[in-house]
């Protein structure tokens, strides 16, 4: 039984998009191990027969020795199992997975699930990234990536030779789990919705600006906004609220019921890798605007399934509402089938599970 061991910082991510994934690992006689923070989707992993590491991670923050600490807990945890092969998601993981992989010669593979933050300017933390990453995939067997864009940007920095990568259709969706549902009758009433880490890079601060000038040329439309506080913006969510802007639903672990009730999907995004809820949105047959960015406009053909706007054009994104708002109902239901023909040929979770099944058998 071959031991492969997943470096994570989240248990909602490692369950909702990369289960089916582990499940073929386990299925294929392979013993997996799972090391990233406690959480409440720890218990379903385990379920299937993952076994789980506990392992502290600062996801965002940048202290040298909180980030110093996380590379020794993996250099021990390695030692530890021995793993045939480790799989990498996100930044630190990556990085701090990648450079004890490398030291130690265990075969590993890195999944770039976006490039974040420190990718978005020129700055010290950026070429410090750069020289971390070019240092942890030295020795890499298999890079992945969600889109070309992000592909680019490592092969521009030189971070890996192009023979080491592999650009797959995100994390794909689950057809079944997300299944094409009716559209929303003809109504005046017209559902925006939001799901994503109310944080500035998600484009909340376009959203706001959209739904408040909206709402006073169309009071009956409602903008929903359904996940985590990331950034602060407690204050402006409640102000909004009390305003009867906006409505706020927080986390939920089940989205589809949103979904189903909204006539149209927004995720005005600054960077992504391959973003999942625009994904799951799709296929159950929603229309879509977001941002006009590698890992966003992969999931639209534009009008046919929806809109592209540019990133941090709150005008552009509050007059492509308006647009939307102006279409027909015929117009609208053509949009939401076109969207879940989308899904259905080119994010099939089951195709990109082999796909990156396949990989790692090469990358072993």
């Amino acid at each position: 039984m071959k031991k492969v061991l997943v470096l994570a910082n989240l248990d909602i991510g490692l369950y909702k998009f990369r289960k089916e994934l582990l499940q073929k690992l386990i299925d294929t006689n392979h013993e997996v191990y799972i090391s990233l923070p406690q959480g409440d989707f720890i218990e379903p992993l385990r379920k299937m027969g993952c076994r789980f590491i506990s392992t502290p991670i600062d996801r965002r923050g940048i202290n040298p020795l909180v980030d110093f600490s996380l590379f020794l807990r993996y250099k021990k945890i390695i030692q530890k199992i021995q793993p045939d092969l480790v799989i990498t998601y996100t930044i630190k993981p990556n990085i701090y997975g990648g450079l004890v992989c490398s030291k130690a010669k265990i075969p590993y593979v890195v999944n770039i699930t976006g490039l974040g933050t420190a990718f978005q300017n020129d700055s010290i933390v950026k070429k410090l990234v750069v020289g971390l990453y070019q240092r942890a995939c030295k020795n890499v067997k298999l890079v992945f990536f969600e889109n070309g864009g992000n592909r680019d940007e490592f092969l521009k920095y030189k971070i890996v030779e192009k023979d080491k990568t592999y650009v797959l259709s995100g994390a794909g969706v689950n057809l079944s789990d997300y299944p094409m549902t009716e559209y929303p009758k003809k109504t005046e009433e017209i559902n925006f919705l939001f799901i994503g880490r109310v944080m500035k890079e998600k484009g909340i601060d376009e959203f706001f600006y959209a739904a408040k000038k909206i709402k006073k040329k169309y009071p009956k439309t409602r903008f929903h906004i359904v996940g985590p506080f990331e950034d602060d913006y407690q204050t402006d969510i409640e102000d909004l609220e009390l305003r009867e802007i906006i409505q706020y639903h927080g986390y939920q672990k089940d989205v589809k019921p949103f979904l189903r009730m909204c006539h149209c999907f927004v995720l005005p995004s600054y960077h992504e890798g391959m973003s999942n809820t625009l994904l799951e949105a799709a296929a159950m047959g929603r229309p879509i605007i977001t941002s006009r960015i590698h890992g966003c406009m992969e999931a639209v053909n534009e009008k046919e399934n929806g809109f592209l706007v540019k990133v941090g054009n709150r005008k552009e994104l509050r007059q492509t509402m308006e647009d939307f708002i102006a279409l027909s109902q015929e117009e609208k239901e053509k949009m939401a089938r076109a969207s879940r023909k989308l899904v259905e040929e080119k994010f099939d979770k089951r195709v990109v599970v082999e796909e990156t099944m396949e990989q790692l058998r090469v990358a072993k």
